[in-house]
């Protein structure tokens, strides 16, 4: 049975930079984000987001998160696959735990969650996991 982790995060920095703004068509950009995590996730995680901003007012973005500290009573690595919207000041995303990327004690990680953050921290992290 997966083991529930619930924990806050904050941002620790953002460095976002277009790289397609074509006139009429939506802006493109890349962000590296460092975010803080506490809770059962006591933690940093390092990620690039790819975001789409289109006319409907919605972004769109994907990641790769690699995330480094205590999971449980466990300690390692491994990398999250974000896929989310920003929409009317918060930003959901479905996140899984990438197959195989696990290190250390979090070796065999396995696991999806959520995350929901607003312009004001902390924002919410859940992770539903187990070990393979």
């Amino acid at each position: 049975m997966p083991t529930h982790a619930a924990s806050s995060f904050t941002v620790k920095s953002w460095d976002e930079k277009p790289y397609d703004e074509p006139e009429g068509q939506p802006k493109l950009t890349r962000a590296e984000v460092v975010f803080t995590y506490h809770g059962n996730l006591e933690a940093e995680g390092h990620v690039i987001y790819l975001m789409c901003y289109s006319s409907n007012g919605i972004a769109y973005y994907t990641g790769q998160e690699r995330v480094t500290g205590r999971l449980g009573e466990r300690t390692g690595s491994f990398v999250l696959q974000h896929v989310g919207t920003f929409e009317d000041g918060v930003a959901q995303a479905t996140v899984t735990v990438v197959p195989g990327s696990a290190t250390g004690e979090l070796s065999g990680l396995i696991g999806s969650g959520r995350s929901v953050a607003g312009h004001e921290p902390p924002a919410e992290f859940t992770l539903d996991y187990d070990f393979a």
